[in-house]
This record gives C-alpha cells, structure tokens and sequence, in this order.
C-alpha cells in the first residue's frame, strides 16, 4: 500500500508539513498543475515514503491531495487522452504527434541524454555553438512531472531550449506526447532544429547492468534510428564519484552502446581522451569550453560535486551539445 499520511501546510515557501500528531516539519513538493496551489493551514494528504527512507534526490514529501481546496477541479471537456492511466493521478491531454497519414519530415539531430543533470551543459554548449532552436523531450526513467526540474524553466527562460515536451510516462511539459518516438517525430513540425532527450530528475539505480534510469537513453537511441535521425550519445563521465562503475566512461553509457541497434555517435572531449576505452567505436574528439560554462550562471554540481571537483562529468554534455550543433 502506498504509505500516506494527513498533515497541514505550515508553510509555502519552502513548502513544508506538519504530519497528524507530529510537531516535526517535513519537507514537501506539490504538483500545482494536478493538485492544485497550497496554502498555510490547508489539510493534505502526503505520500511520505521517500523522506521516510532518507532519499536524496526525492527526500521530500508529496502532496497526493489537499482536502482543503483541492478537490474542485473541473477536468476536461474535449481531450481524452490520459496520462497515469489507470492510477489515482490519471489526466486527459492533449498531445503533438502527427496526425496518420500526414507526411513525415526529416527527423532532426537527436542527442540522448542518460541524465538529467547533462541537459544543461549540452543545452548551453548547442546554443554557443549556433543551433537555433533546441528542444527538450523528457521521457521514463527519472522523475515524471515535467514542473519538477528548475534546469528546465531556467533554460526556456534564458532561450536555450525552444521547448519541452514530456513523452511517455512524463507529463506536465509545455506539450505532451504519448510516446518518445512520436515526439521525435513532431520536433520538426514545433520549429526544432535538434532535440535533446532522456529523464528528468533523480533518476533511479540499482547497481545492476541494465536495472538504472539511465537506460532511457537507449529508448532515445532506437526511437532515433528508426526515423533515420543523426543520433548522438552524451557520455557520462567521471574522475570523481567514489563508484567504480561510474569511474572514467560510466557502465550506464557502456551499456547503451553495447545495446544500441545502429551507429551513435559518441562526442568525447578532448581533455579526457584518456577515458575512452580501447576500440571503441563513433568516438568524435570535441573541444569544449569548461571555463565559460562555469561562469555561465547554469548549474555546476552533481551529486555533491562541483564542476572543480569532477570535470569529466561536465565535459561530456558540453562535447555532445557542441557536436549536436555540427550536425544541424
């Protein structure tokens, strides 16, 4: 059963509850766009499993319901289309695929991302490169609203994406598509020169080959290929995270080249060719600009680390995106 509980807001910002029978303040997050706006004093109910079991990325709790003044929504007249189907949360929209038997555009450039924390480098790198419009597609594998990530509405805001659409599972994009390969499909008809693609926040693993989010980048590349896409891969890589596995070239984009049905492209910078492990192939050497993405303003940590710490991991969008831009 899904661990819920009743509590009160107790304040907005930041949002925080107040569990039934507990003094204690706990961490909160709420979708606005399914449950609606909170304010001090309304009632909820939250799903607290995630702070309760220490989590980081997701160590908050979340609004499942607020009894207050959220159960006067008015749904939808027209769209049918639901997305959480079949769960508690499940809501019609509307979505951008290509009506059947409308004429197929050539499929732009397409860089998979394996997480979330890659989008803005690349996404500032294709911009200082020349890319025009550049849109994002989130997809299965990391957190699934689509109003979640800051990263997003900070590059809308700032011009360097175009546009956002949640695909799949995900939702709460500017727009929304049932499937990835759809939304691929439909870049070129929202004015996109090149997407970039894969999961939003936090995204989930378990120490395993192919049991992690990062996986959602091969999606990414087979829905690619088959529109006859460029595809590229941005590498996750690492001189910092105490993992192993996730040491020089991580296991994550190990396993999506090992699996790929067809040719990816793998920018790698040129400061860290020592990384890349011995025949490897579609390896494309990249000089990136470290130094000005830093100074960019856009995000520098992962996972505790700044950019100082481990320039690897940074590097690596920084080339997909430059070589995202060369093949527009």
């Amino acid at each position: 059963m899904l661990k819920l509980r009743r509590g009160t807001v107790v304040s907005v910002d930041p949002l925080e509850v107040e569990l039934d029978g507990s003094p204690r303040r706990r961490r909160a997050w709420a979708d606005e766009s399914l449950v609606g706006p909170s304010e001090v004093g309304d009632e909820v109910v939250v799903n607290v499993e995630a702070l309760d079991l220490g989590l980081g990325s997701g160590g908050f709790d979340v609004i499942h319901v607020n009894l207050t003044r959220g159960l006067a929504g008015g749904g939808s007249a027209g769209e049918h289309v639901m997305k959480l189907n079949y769960t508690s949360l499940q809501h019609p929209v509307g979505t951008i695929e290509r009506e059947a038997g409308a004429a197929r555009q050539p499929a732009v450039p397409v860089l998979a991302i394996g997480l979330h924390g890659h989008l803005a480098p690349a996404a500032w790198a294709a911009g200082k490169a020349g890319v025009g419009r550049v849109g994002y597609i989130q997809t299965g594998g990391g957190a699934l609203p689509g109003s979640l990530s800051r990263d997003v509405a900070g590059l809308l805001d700032r011009g360097l994406l175009a546009g956002h659409v949640t695909a799949g599972p995900a939702y709460g994009g500017g727009e929304e598509a049932i499937t990835l390969v759809g939304a691929i499909d439909a870049a070129e008809s929202l004015g996109w020169d090149a997407v970039i693609a894969g999961p939003g926040p936090g995204i989930l693993g378990s120490a395993t080959a192919f049991g992690h989010g990062g996986m959602a980048a091969l999606d990414v590349v087979h829905a690619a290929l088959a529109l006859k896409a460029p595809t590229v891969l941005s590498p996750r890589l690492s001189a910092g995270d105490p993992r192993p596995r996730h040491q020089g070239l991580s296991h994550h984009s190990r396993a999506v080249l090992e699996l790929a049905l067809g040719p990816v492209d793998l920018p790698m910078p040129t400061e860290f060719m020592d990384l890349v492990p011995a025949g490897l192939e579609g390896v494309v050497p990249v000089e990136v600009d470290l130094a000005g993405y830093g100074e960019s303003g856009l995000p520098r940590r992962t996972m505790g680390r700044d950019l100082e710490e481990d320039r690897p991991f940074f590097a690596g969008p920084l080339a997909a995106g430059k070589h995202l831009a060369a093949l527009t």
